[in-house]
């Protein structure tokens, strides 16, 4: 009994450390309708291992750097994930991943890769969620991380699009097609993995 008591309380002190060591931090620089700023995802590994890995890989290569925010729906989501350079959509566009368990529910600020209704369909596209989307769950959308702190009052300022721009047009002409033809698409500047021993400082502050 001794040993269990010890053991709940180590467990307990740990949990006042915050992230798990696994976890880890994406800020992106954004310009919205409210012009320059920023937000930042907190990633738990332990939600969904595979979406979580693969969002760090896409990262770390810079996939998301200089795309738009293509899909806004706001009593739903904002989706984004589709490369301004034809090219890189077509390299990326066959590296699907696995599905795997729905452990947590699709929560507003909570991101998920899209996917289709064919099984280990996710690739790079992503979506947070604008309110509560927990009838997605059933259908496979596993949420691997979080917005952090007043971060989604950010995100809703994003440019209200509607799902005008094509997603097809998007993978064939990439941001040539989206500056053309809808210049006022809110973009992420950079997507970066926030170092352990860097410390996220809202611009607000």
């Amino acid at each position: 009994m001794a040993f269990l008591s010890l053991r709940a309380a180590a467990l307990a002190a740990l949990s006042l450390l915050g992230p798990a060591a696994a976890d880890f931090r994406v800020k992106f620089d954004v310009e919205t309708t409210g012009g320059p700023t920023s937000f930042t995802v907190l990633v738990h590994e332990d939600w969904a291992p595979i979406g979580a890995a693969h969002f760090k890989e896409l990262v770390q290569a810079k996939f998301y750097d200089d795309t738009r925010f293509f899909r806004v729906i706001p009593t739903f989501m904002v989706q984004f994930g589709l490369s301004g350079d034809p090219k890189i959509s077509t390299e990326w566009r066959s590296k699907t991943i696995q599905d795997e368990p729905v452990k947590v529910s699709n929560k507003p600020g909570y991101m998920t890769f899209a996917k289709t209704g064919a099984p280990n369909s996710r690739t790079s596209q992503l979506f947070i969620n604008y309110v509560d989307n927990s009838r997605l769950d059933g259908m496979g959308f596993s949420p691997f991380g979080e917005v952090e702190g007043d971060g989604m009052s950010v995100v809703k300022q994003i440019f209200n699009c509607g799902e005008s721009p094509n997603q097809g047009q998007i993978q064939s002409e990439g941001n040539s097609y989206l500056d053309r033809s809808f210049a006022k698409l809110s973009k992420i500047i950079k997507a970066s993995v926030v170092e352990s021993s860097e410390e996220v400082v809202a611009d607000d502050l």
